[in-house]
């Protein structure tokens, strides 16, 4: 079995770290390049750094940012937000990324996908799928939540997974910021369903939350945010707790 990993989630709007709850009211969580060299520090295995607004806005991600990332990191990070051309990927990578994440511009162009896999290798593409529990089924949404679509979450994630995508970040909107744990029925069921790694985002309280995601929910990885910016769970008591309940983690 892979070992499990703790991915801290750094949501960026205006050049600083911010977390809000079901996609709205927002706070700021600190400077993200100082907060993701401590991560690094803490014991984290990777970091997702996503401009929440790019893709809403019609902006391209922020490449300075991820330069002084780079710089100041000793760990995988995934970038995301406003990434809509290979070419975009080629830049990201070019300032340090060590992986790309695609959310809306994959839904209006699945062939994106296909294209960067193609180029990079399916290690490097991650689709982020965002998705609300409405009505008994799963919607997908575009642009930071705000945009419904037609598309299914389990249909969505294989087909992204058909076209290349290396990994599935599957945000539930519902449970997103309320700290009442993941969305671990929808998580197994994607996770029975593919065979790419599948990161669970939404719902992360304590720790007994990340244990249930990865034995319940059958997740690969665990992704939070407000926990580890205001330090309710250091990094290095979840992997603890988690090792005192034989799941392997990453040292």
């Amino acid at each position: 079995m892979l070992a499990k990993r703790i991915i801290p989630c750094l949501d960026v709007k205006d050049g600083k770290t911010v977390k809000g709850v079901n996609f709205v009211n927002f706070r700021d969580a600190g400077d993200p390049v100082a907060l993701g060299r401590k991560y690094s520090e803490d014991g984290a295995d990777e970091l997702v750094y996503l401009d929440i607004t790019a893709s809403h806005e019609g902006r391209k991600t922020f490449v300075d940012l991820v330069r002084r990332v780079a710089e100041n990191v000793s760990i995988p990070f995934t970038v995301g937000g406003g990434i809509n051309h290979v070419a975009d990927v080629e830049t990201l990578l070019g300032a340090g990324a060590d992986k790309i994440s695609i959310n809306s511009a994959a839904l209006r162009n699945p062939d994106l996908i296909d294209d960067i896999a193609s180029r990079f290798g399916r290690q490097v593409c991650v689709t982020a799928i965002d998705a609300r529990f409405d009505n008994g089924e799963w919607i997908c949404y575009l642009n930071g939540g705000r945009v419904p679509t037609s598309r299914r979450l389990l249909e969505w994630a294989h087909e992204a997974q058909e076209r290349g995508a290396g990994e599935i970040l599957f945000t539930s909107m519902n449970h997103d910021g309320v700290k009442t744990g993941f969305a671990c029925e929808a998580l197994a069921e994607l996770a029975d369903n593919l065979e790419i790694p599948i990161i669970a985002s939404g719902g992360a309280g304590n720790c007994e939350h990340f244990r249930d995601v990865f034995t319940i929910g059958k997740a690969d990885a665990a992704l939070a945010a407000s926990i580890f910016h205001f330090n309710e769970v250091p990094i290095a008591q979840l992997k603890t707790y988690l090792k005192e309940n034989n799941i392997i983690i990453r040292q």
